[in-house]
């Protein structure tokens, strides 16, 4: 018999404490819900990174550039970060299609690298979402005596 044993009439000893501590909620907060992104939030993201780059004029074609600086006019009128951008967010992957217009005298090879670079680091930081690919269309060259798109405003 060991020194433990119990002897008749005795109370037993408290066995170790069982930690019976359930966890509330059950396990890792991150994993307690969904994030979705909307496919906009990745379009304006990668749309601000893209403007960033040097040597990019602007976004979006010709038609389009010309609508938003009829848009940014309007007073109320907030002006389209996401313009020249098309975003397809999945789960953990997003793909991007961009449309810009460069300066003329850049290498448009250097700066489609630069703002590829900088869209995926941003896209992948704010976001967490893998970005599989970004396409970019140059769609113009802005040239140093062309002036803006921009239609002349009827109000003076």
């Amino acid at each position: 018999m060991s020194d433990t044993a119990q002897k008749p009439g005795e109370t037993p000893a408290p066995a170790a404490a069982k930690t019976n501590v359930t966890k509330r909620g059950g396990g890792d907060p991150a994993g307690r819900g969904r994030t979705t992104i909307a496919d906009g939030v990745v379009e304006k993201i990668a749309g601000l990174a893209a403007r960033d780059v040097e040597g990019v004029h602007a976004m979006g074609s010709g038609i389009s550039r010309t609508f938003g600086a009829v848009r940014d006019r309007v007073p109320g009128g907030a002006k389209s970060v996401s313009r020249g951008v098309k975003a397809e967010v999945g789960e953990v992957q997003t793909a991007l299609d961009l449309e810009i217009v460069v300066e003329y005298g850049v290498s448009i090879a250097d700066t489609a690298r630069a703002v590829r670079e900088n869209v995926i680091v941003a896209v992948e930081r704010m976001t967490g979402l893998e970005v599989v690919e970004v396409n970019i269309a140059v769609s113009d060259v802005k040239l140093p005596d062309e002036e803006d798109e921009e239609p002349e405003s009827r109000l003076q």
